[in-house]
């Protein structure tokens, strides 16, 4: 796959390095329009690169490049780590429609390029329809996260996990092992320095496209449950 993009500024990658280092109001904001310039338009210039790549594989989450960009203010309010920054920059694409359920995932920092997809913190509703999904399909399921791709690009299936099948399961149910899921989550992280490089369009692609069939499935039940659309006169 020719590349679009030709990775991301040397100097992006080195201001998440010092900002590490100098997480605070007083340092960030003199030099935001470095951040701005080194990080957050490149990131809109691949977001739609690939954007235009999933038209053919994954069309349903095509997303808006400013929407799909997470924000780089940390929300401190119930945490215990009060610095204000991340030191990362990434970005989700939901099903549209959809944006409780599974979508696409990636992240460039200084530290690493983490790519995936799945759902990660899924309200209690969202979790049963998918368990139950997985319980009804856990063969074809089992089929989709063992393929020769996955196993290469993933190393499988990654979440946290319950020490017991939930409430409204069997422990004897074929799918006892999956259900313990409290996430379902395909995601790898790769070196750094594959950002700053025009590999970095074609490895987030080939991801992607390799972890679709996931999304769908674990989509299948939410998508079930959307309303029809009224017809336009």
């Amino acid at each position: 796959m020719k590349s679009v993009f030709p990775g991301f500024p040397a100097e992006g990658l080195e201001f998440f390095r010092k900002l590490q280092r100098n997480n605070r109001r007083e340092w960030f904001q003199p030099r935001k329009a470095t951040f701005e310039t080194t990080m957050k338009q490149p990131m809109r210039e691949l977001v739609s690169a690939v954007n235009d790549s999933m038209k053919g594989f994954a069309p349903e989450y095509v997303t808006d490049p400013d929407k799909a960009i997470y924000r780089i203010y940390r929300d401190t309010r119930f945490s215990k780590d009060k610095t204000p920054y991340k030191d990362h920059l990434a970005a989700s694409f939901p099903r549209h429609g959809m944006p409780e359920g599974a979508g696409f995932y990636f992240a460039v920092s200084h530290k690493e390029v983490a790519i995936g997809g799945g759902i990660y913190m899924p309200a209690p509703a969202t979790l049963r329809a998918m368990r139950g999904h997985v319980a009804a399909h856990h063969l074809q399921f089992r089929k989709i996260v063992s393929t020769r791709t996955v196993r290469q690009l993933f190393q499988g299936l990654q979440g946290e996990q319950l020490t017991r099948v939930p409430k409204g399961f069997c422990r004897e149910d074929p799918a006892a092992d999956l259900l313990k899921y409290k996430q379902f989550l395909l995601y790898v992280e790769l070196a750094p320095e594959l950002a700053t490089t025009a590999n970095l369009y074609p490895e987030v692609v080939k991801h992607f496209r390799t972890i679709a069939p996931f999304l769908e499935f674990l989509n299948a039940p939410l998508a079930r449950k959307r309303k029809p659309l009224l017809p336009e006169f």
